[in-house]
């Protein structure tokens, strides 16, 4: 029986395996190793030729395979030589395009917005009660000698909800503020860059980010302008208005519109050098720290790596901004709070010494502020996989010129 079953195998093996020849491609027939030829009486040869047979089976046909790319050498056809490799479709599928969008389209310029609003509309609400002590030092520093002094004393007469004065225009305001500065930042940090050409763009990068930033914040602080008047009157006239309900009402019936734009001179006196320090002294930290602390290229960082050195620069640069626009904010906390005078005015009666009341207090709060600024607004990027350039790099056109490439 066994013998009749292997012969009736070996018949078919043959035809089968002829059959595949003239359909798949390979070595001749004569060439291969033929599987059938283990003498008869041999266990093992049924399930040989079972095996062969398997092999040369119609649903082998190189057209039927699904040959994974790397996994699997290149595939030759009957009619020419071997061709490339091709790729699979799940590698092609799953080769998507790293970034949402392109770098200078109006969703990245939408999106980079709205990483402005949630850095700044967040931070600046959450530092409220110490911008509250901040401005009362300001305006009033008999009464509020210090930061300690200046919270005990709020605490006393306002109790806990007394240190949230002011915190719905401020969340308002800011927020506009931070969807001009950053959208508006990224917008003309590419029209200047366009403007000067790749090469003119590196040499002078440091003032295109001075000029990128100025021209942002000159629009943003239009938009900040009203709210901050408002909150500045909440926190630092005792009585006159506890909401933003209350309080805008009532500047506008008293003032009129000057009432909200009164201190946008010296808000942009204030806020432009401030934004100027924040972006430029960011941008320029992060290429240092890459370059002479983190000790491997920013290719090779994690995201959680990369957003560690985005808050270690943001905060070095809040030092700078705090010193940069602290004699300005103390005028624009007194303008706001008086009637009728104007910034030279309050300038003067301030002196030098005067200005620089509570820089303390806001050396704290606008290094923790730009620091979680630069975190929220670049952890936003990477949450909507926006693209997020490297640090810069000379272009090899300028090297050649400089003789600094073969």
């Amino acid at each position: 029986m066994w013998d009749a079953a292997s012969a009736w195998f070996d018949e078919q093996c043959h035809v089968r395996a002829q059959d595949s020849n003239q359909r798949n491609t390979g070595p001749p027939a004569a060439e291969r190793v033929n599987l059938t030829t283990r003498p008869r009486g041999q266990p093992l040869r049924m399930f040989s030729s079972v095996a062969h047979l398997a092999r040369a089976n119609p649903f082998n046909a190189p057209h039927l395979q699904l040959v994974h790319d790397g996994l699997a050498g290149p595939r030759s056809s009957p009619a020419g030589p071997p061709g490339p490799p091709r790729r699979s479709r799940n590698l092609a599928a799953a080769a998507v395009e790293e970034y949402s969008c392109e770098y200078g389209s109006m969703k990245f310029y939408a999106l980079c917005g709205f990483g402005g609003v949630l850095s700044c509309g967040l931070t600046h609400t959450a530092v409220v009660p110490l911008d509250l002590v901040k401005c009362r030092m300001q305006v009033d520093p008999q009464k509020y000698k210090g930061i300690f002094n200046g919270f005990s004393v709020t605490l006393k007469e306002d109790g806990v909800r007394g240190l949230a004065k002011g915190w719905a225009p401020t969340f308002i305001g800011y927020s506009l503020q931070g969807l001009c500065k950053f959208g508006f930042y990224e917008v003309f940090k590419v029209l200047y860059s366009n403007v000067l050409g790749e090469e003119n763009a590196y040499v002078w990068r440091t003032s295109l980010y001075l000029a990128a930033s100025a021209s942002a914040e000159f629009f943003a602080d239009i938009a900040l302008a009203p709210m901050e008047a408002t909150k500045v009157r909440i926190q630092t006239q005792p009585g006159y208005a506890n909401t933003l309900r209350d309080a805008a009402p009532k500047m506008y019936k008293e003032e009129g519109l000057k009432a909200f734009y009164k201190g946008v001179a010296p808000l942009w006196m204030r806020q432009i050098p401030y934004t100027m320090m924040k972006f430029a002294c960011f941008e320029r930290t992060v290429e240092a720290l890459y370059k002479f602390v983190v000790p491997k290229p920013r290719s090779e960082c994690s995201k959680p790596e990369q957003l560690v050195v985005t808050f270690v620069a943001g905060y070095i640069a809040g030092v700078f901004c705090a010193i940069v626009s602290h004699p300005a904010d103390s005028v624009v906390s007194v303008l706001n709070k008086e009637k009728g005078s104007s910034a030279s005015q309050v300038l003067q009666r301030l002196g030098f010494k005067g200005v620089w009341k509570g820089l303390f207090a806001r050396i704290i709060m606008i290094g923790t502020l730009t620091a979680l600024q630069w975190f929220i607004y670049d952890s936003v990027k990477v949450y909507f996989r926006l693209p997020r350039p490297p640090p810069p790099e000379m272009p090899e056109s300028l090297k050649k010129k400089l003789g600094l490439t073969q």
